[in-house]
């Protein structure tokens, strides 16, 4: 099963430590297999809304920036609960904040 785990922006400015601990995460998933991907992401973006045959587009950042997905991890696990003990892994590494999981179908 594939998971879609994604960050929200976090006010707290990372720290060295921080940074080791991901690389070590992150080198030990990639080395199991579970890893498929992972990045940050840009904190403005563009929305497209559609509504008929109307089609908006708008530049960000948004207003609301703490509603911004900062980061993401693709995994492939066995369950919807081995997806869940990789983010609180990833949480406690990164202290404060949210995250989010979604199965990746297809």
């Amino acid at each position: 099963m594939r998971y879609l785990m994604t960050a929200k922006a976090s006010e707290t400015a990372p720290d060295e430590n921080l940074y080791v601990e991901m690389a070590k995460f992150v080198e030990e998933l990639t080395a199991a297999g579970v890893l498929l991907a992972t990045g940050g992401l840009e904190a403005g973006g563009v929305r497209v809304t559609s509504s008929g045959d109307e089609i908006t587009v708008t530049d960000g950042p948004f207003a609301e920036a703490k509603e911004a997905v900062a980061g993401f991890a693709l995994v492939e696990v066995r369950s919807k609960e081995e997806a869940i003990e990789l983010t609180r892994r990833f949480r406690r590494i990164v202290g404060d904040g949210e995250s989010v999981i979604q199965q990746v179908f297809g």
